[in-house]
């Protein structure tokens, strides 16, 4: 094999080579004619040669490679009885090596003293000098010669070879580049190594399936593009913003080579499209609003822009399962929202609402609430880290408070020794303008159930009291979940949140203030049972492992139900007035079990039943509470 000079779809060949290999295994000596073909042996000896000791292997022809590895590779051995059949064995071996020529000789010769020195000649390869490399962009030549670097300066060897040529496929292939491959692979006579890539360039892309949604929109979700080299790792991120955008029940990609340049290929993105507009009439049993009717109209891909507009409105019959605190009355609410998930330009996100609600307070106590609002987030994705994101709410409110109990409300501020004209400042509202920009970040391995990753905000909130200036104040909210994986399916959960008060005056108004207790903070507690304060810390610990044996039942909706073990913990600072009167206890600990299921659309829904592990203060239960939350714990 002096010149390689073979295309890289015939290195097939070569094991076909060694299926049918024919060697002439030894060529006769002076001393000794032996010459052995693949079927017979024709000997011209006067000794039998089998009955002879080995006294000296020599290799010669062998310039490069060194004699000790071939002799290694032998089944004879020296001061071993010589063998034919093991010596045309061996003659076989040494040319599956990959660095000889076919060409090879063993001659033994026989010693005066009886025994034979064994001389095998051997012819090696041309040595690899060089390489060239063409036809890559999207992987480095750099990247590519680290595969073909052991080869230089060794005879070519088509094992060695080929070994190279799967290494850069499958660098190509760990990076997405599933069509890329080697096209050629051939020899220059000075022993350069010419290697040819065809990296699987886009053709075309088509789209199919869309009837209602816009076709702009589709593409603006589709980072792939003609004339590019195609990355399935690219493409399946393109596919997974298709499906987020909720407009398509089933999302797909076909390949096809081009019918006018077999090296590139044509992309078709299959959709199908699914109901996106829905009234819904419903109702139910809720902690804050008691019994409750709703009705809701809602369209995910309103006039096939893939925005997404709500109105909905609720009236509630009081709240229930609630602490005394709170006002059992009639409550009514409303909203508008609309979402844009492209605002100015892809990183961009917008979602605002309107909003009316009148109900029982449960910020400030015994009172009725009414709030009138509109709302804008902007949310932007980072292009230097994409697990980071910034959000910039931009909100104005009108907040106004009446005396809802005023004869209880008054014994309680007697009873605690405190001046009821203070209460004329718990009932102070007003109009106010809130900017909030934020920071998050998320590595989580999945929304739905993660089990890997981290998850961490912060936000600060700046509230501008346009009624009463000395009301304005900003605060600074932080949290931080990391998940570590147990066993094969569950996750432990590590929570860490907190806000504080970083500026304000003593007339920091009590409706702003954090709160302790409910499904979203200290479960086994009520809304507000722990306690109201000026700033708050707090963690949790949650192990959510599978129902055992839920995946035999074949039921869609039990891959995605969860129990949980938790314990909970926290403490507010600088108590108001609310929790002064009503000897809330300030912190807590408690743990519970509970039932968490990922509803699409909604979130996670979660049931949970907690003991409080500390003293629940004189309006709490020391045997717990149920507490039922949609979304996760926030702040």
């Amino acid at each position: 094999m002096r010149n390689l000079s073979f295309l890289y779809k015939n290195l097939i060949a070569y094991a076909l080579v060694l299926t049918a290999l024919t060697i002439p295994n030894l060529v006769c000596s002076a001393e000794e004619s032996t010459v052995i073909n693949e079927t017979d042996y024709i000997e011209e000896t006067s000794y039998d040669s089998n009955t002879a000791y080995i006294s000296d292997i020599e290799i010669l022809g062998s310039n490069i490679i060194k004699p000790d590895y071939i002799l290694s590779k032998m089944k004879l051995k020296k001061g071993e009885l010589y063998d034919k059949d093991l010596m045309q064995q061996d003659l076989k071996t040494i040319y599956k090596l990959g660095y000889f020529t076919e060409r090879m000789k063993a001659i033994p010769v026989k010693n005066s003293n009886g025994t034979i020195s064994l001389k095998i000649i051997v012819e090696e390869n041309i040595p690899v000098t060089d390489f060239t490399v063409e036809g890559n962009t999207v992987v480095s030549t750099e990247e590519i010669m680290q595969y073909l670097l052991p080869l230089k300066g060794k005879p070519q060897n088509i094992a060695a070879i080929n070994k190279a040529i799967e290494q850069i496929n499958q660098c190509y292939y760990n990076k997405g580049y599933i069509l890329s491959k080697i096209d050629s692979i051939y020899d220059d006579p000075d022993g350069t190594l010419n290697i040819s890539i065809t990296e699987g360039r886009i053709n075309s892309i088509s789209i199919k399936g869309n009837e209602k949604t816009k076709e702009y929109v589709i593409e603006r979700n589709i980072m792939t593009e003609p004339g590019t080299v195609y990355n399935e790792n690219q493409m399946k991120q393109d596919l997974v913003r298709l499906y987020s955008t909720q407009a398509f029940k089933d999302v797909n990609r076909t390949i096809e080579a081009s019918p006018d340049d077999p090296d590139k290929y044509d992309i078709t993105i299959e959709l199908k499209e699914q109901r996106t507009a829905s009234v819904s009439l419903g109702g139910g049993l809720d902690s804050a609003t008691g019994v409750f009717g709703s009705v809701g109209i809602s369209d995910n891909n309103f006039r096939g822009r893939n925005q997404r507009v709500s109105v909905s409105g609720m009236v509630g019959s009081g709240v229930m399962m609630s602490d005394s605190s709170i006002l059992n009355r009639i409550n009514y609410q409303g909203e508008i929202s609309f979402f844009e998930p492209h605002f100015l330009n892809a990183d961009n996100s917008l979602m605002s609402k309107i909003y009316y609600r009148d109900l029982g307070s449960y910020t400030i106590p015994l009172a009725t609430e009414r709030r009138i609002g509109l709302e804008g987030t902007i949310a932007h994705r980072m292009k230097t880290n994409k697990r980071m994101s910034s959000t910039l709410t931009l909100g104005g409110e009108y907040v106004d408070f009446k005396e809802g109990d005023f004869p209880k409300i008054a014994g309680m501020y007697r009873s605690h020794g405190l001046d009821i004209k203070d209460r004329a400042k718990e009932l102070e509202g007003g109009f106010f303008l809130r900017v909030a920009p934020g920071l998050s970040y998320d590595s989580r391995d999945s929304a739905i159930n993660p089990r890997h990753g981290v998850l961490a905000s912060v936000k600060f909130e700046e509230a501008f009291g346009l009624s009463h200036f000395n009301q304005t104040n900003g605060r600074l909210t932080g949290m931080a979940k990391k998940y570590i994986p147990v066993a094969k399916k569950s996750s432990l959960t590590i929570t860490g949140r907190g806000g504080l008060k970083v500026h304000g005056s003593s007339e920091f108004p009590e409706f702003m203030a954090y709160r302790l207790g409910g499904p979203y903070t200290i479960r086994g507690y009520k809304v507000n049972g722990v306690g109201t304060g000026t700033s708050f810390i707090m963690g949790s610990a949650e192990l959510a492992t599978p129902i055992p044996f839920s995946d035999r039942l074949k039921l869609a909706f039990l891959q995605n139900l969860r129990i949980t073990f938790w314990v909970d913990a926290g403490t507010v600072f600088n108590p108001t007035t609310s929790s002064i009167i009503y000897d809330r206890p300030n912190h807590a600990i408690s743990a519970g079990i509970g039932l968490k299921i990922n509803m699409p659309g909604v979130g996670p829904l979660s049931i949970d039943y907690g003991f409080p592990l500390t003293n629940p203060g004189p309006n709490g239960n020391k045997h717990g509470y149920f507490t039922f939350g949609v979304g996760d714990m926030m702040y």
